[in-house]
């Protein structure tokens, strides 16, 4: 089975965390999804930390595989396994796509990259999961700055005061 496609509002409001970053989940109704969702349990340790590792893996949109691959990748790289891990969660392609700012959600940059109209240093590039290197020129074809979305994500980055920034030298 590949990625989940389901609906993220049931997983957002599951996690009591809002997996695509906008809030609107947890506002309509905050409590968990199904019949017996008001009701409220005491969660273990266990279940804490599987909670917070589901709410990466949904945030990225990664399915379990590539999670552990990634987090096993990480485990081999000098430093902290956390930061590390979370740099390579950051330095996929549908990622920064989302980050600079061409798709308002990560769903939306994952759709632009998989319909190859991403271009990583002039070469057009079609997977999502692509690890983007410190210095790689991220730029959209012609037909996708088009698109109304990406103008609306483009114009809303403007008042979005967060930019990725590597810093070349750290890694």
């Amino acid at each position: 089975m590949a990625r989940y496609t389901g609906p993220s509002w049931k997983i957002s409001r599951r996690l009591k965390y809002s997996v695509t970053e906008t809030g609107k989940e947890l506002g309509r109704r905050p409590y968990p999804p199904g019949q017996h969702g008001q009701r409220r349990g005491k969660i273990s340790e266990y279940g804490v930390q599987l909670q917070e590792k589901q709410k990466v893996r949904f945030t990225y949109g990664v399915n379990e595989k590539q999670f552990k691959k990634t987090f096993n990748e990480a485990k081999k790289m000098l430093g902290k396994q956390g930061e590390n891990f979370l740099f390579l969660l950051e330095s996929r392609l549908d990622n920064l796509v989302y980050r600079a700012g061409f798709a308002k959600t990560r769903r939306q940059s994952r759709q632009l990259v998989n319909h190859a109209h991403v271009y990583v240093d002039g070469r057009r590039t079609d997977i999502p999961s692509y690890r983007v290197v410190p210095g790689q020129v991220i730029t959209l074809s012609e037909k996708a700055q088009k698109f109304t979305f990406v103008k609306d994500a483009l114009e809303a980055v403007i008042a979005r005061p967060e930019f990725v920034n590597f810093d070349e030298n750290k890694f």
